[in-house]
């Protein structure tokens, strides 16, 4: 059995979905820096999961809470279709030790959130082309419907920004401060590229999003991330600020330390 296969099925398992083109399933975890003349990214199809991911998680919430407003529906679609959401189910997924990247980015190195969720959203085009928009839905529901569920209470949406502040001045006596480093796209489709820093300690997280609070918000929860390690995903957003006082001051992170830097071009 070829390595294609092994990964075929190691992702079908987890999906519950089995593809009657397997080719579309190759592309989707393809990021573009190990794509070839044979083997197409998975650039194109993130861009129609995106709309199809967007439209599932509304047409869902637009349904479950009638007595929701605009404001409270788009504020719930934006936690759950952001990029750090999307990147967590990636990682349950183990989607990232199943990609094919290029030789320049190493299968050690813990990737930016952004190619993390940009597996999903390719994923979700794939299922779409595959087996129809049903298919889409059943895999978007499946994996969403529990962060649809948290993040509908203000209990559940982690405002990462907040929570980087208050763990910084806590640790460090630091606030921290947040850099667009690029604006990548037309207009309608723009995306932001920051990087937090920690005062004189320097840059400490990449985020990447489309708009800059989006971006910001990526940057404050890899920074954490880059931090607290799997600290961040168990405990409570308070139990995560307090962390700040509990520890014993000490440096910030290495200059290593952040996720590897994105590939050029539009993500």
């Amino acid at each position: 059995m070829d390595d294609f296969e092994v990964r075929r099925g190691a992702v079908e398992e987890r999906i519950a979905y089995r593809f009657r083109d397997a080719g579309l399933l190759a592309q989707a975890l393809t990021h573009s820096s190990g794509k070839s003349d044979t083997a197409p990214s998975n650039e194109r199809l993130e861009f129609l999961g995106d709309s199809i991911l967007g439209a599932v998680v509304a047409r869902h919430l637009y349904l479950s809470h009638p007595s929701w407003d605009e404001g409270e529906l788009t504020r719930v679609k934006s936690a759950v279709v952001s990029a750090s959401s999307l990147a967590e189910v990636s990682r349950s997924l183990g989607l990232s030790q199943l990609c094919v990247v290029g030789k320049g980015m190493s299968k050690e190195a813990r990737y930016p959130t952004s190619i993390l969720a940009n597996l999903v959203e390719a994923l979700v085009a794939a299922i779409y082309i595959d087996g129809g928009f049903d298919a889409a839905e059943r895999f978007v529901i499946a994996q969403l419907s529990d962060r649809m569920q948290s993040a509908a209470s203000e209990e559940g949406h982690k405002n990462w920004k907040s929570i980087l502040q208050q763990y910084a001045q806590k640790r460090w006596s630091v606030t921290p401060t947040y850099r667009v480093t690029r604006e990548v796209g037309p207009e309608h489709v723009k995306r932001f590229e920051v990087v937090a820093r920690l005062g004189e300690r320097g840059e400490a997280g990449y985020g990447e999003g489309r708009s800059k609070k989006e971006a910001e918000q990526c940057a404050a929860e890899s920074t954490l991330r880059s931090i607290l390690g799997d600290r961040v995903d168990s405990a409570r957003e308070q139990d995560i600020e307090k962390l700040g006082e509990a520890e014993v001051p000490g440096p910030a992170p290495e200059a290593d330390s952040p996720p590897p830097a994105p590939p050029e071009g539009p993500g």
